[in-house]
């Protein structure tokens, strides 16, 4: 059982994740001669603003992937045209990661895409008696095969986690020790 903040709820199945790197190359030039440079920023701009209209996989339990950019670097000084620039975009993904990129492919006239690190989306065991829904997160469950048949449960809401005021409240956390024991007892007793 992986104890990921569920708002005590078990999880029926989570996202997978897929990020990629997009790297755009340019050809340095001072900017008062933009024409003797090509801007690799303008590039992965114009990358990023057609991602927009890529459509992504979908899936009826888990919905349709989305992303985010999450980082964005390049050029070397205001007053020099872009001659690198690269962005990091993370996917939450409803199947498998190779549908992303054949998606995406088209992007490649435009920047390099390259592969940093994938997650498959998880179908989770569940126990009668709790709530199950989907989450549009990943977990570390995909990397831990030999746990046996997969649960997602834990106290605490998603929408705090990673943030300055994350937190969950002392009767929450109470509640969940007799939970996992119901879950435990169901499951020992298969």
């Amino acid at each position: 059982m992986n104890g990921e903040p569920t708002d005590s709820r078990l999880a029926l199945a989570t996202r997978g994740m897929l990020r990629l790197k997009l790297r755009a190359s340019g050809r340095a030039a001072h900017s008062s001669f933009p024409e003797l440079g090509e801007s690799a920023i303008d590039k992965l701009v114009d990358a990023l603003v057609a991602l927009r209209s890529i459509e992504l996989p979908s899936d009826p339990v888990l919905g349709r992937t989305h992303y985010t950019v999450g980082l964005i670097s390049g050029g070397v000084a205001p007053n020099v045209v872009s001659p690198s620039a690269e962005a990091e975009v993370m996917f939450r993904t409803v199947s498998d990661g190779v549908d992303v990129r054949n998606a995406v492919r088209p992007l490649e006239s435009r920047v390099t895409i390259d592969h940093v690190l994938e997650a498959p989306p998880v179908r989770l065991t569940t126990v009668p008696g709790f709530e199950a829904v989907a989450f549009p997160y990943t977990t570390d469950i995909p990397f831990l095969p030999a746990w046996g048949e997969p649960l997602l449960f834990g106290p605490g809401s998603i929408h705090v986690a990673h943030t300055a005021d994350e937190f969950i409240a002392i009767r929450e956390l109470q509640a969940a020790v007799g939970h996992f024991a119901t879950i435990a007892r169901h499951l020992l007793a298969r």
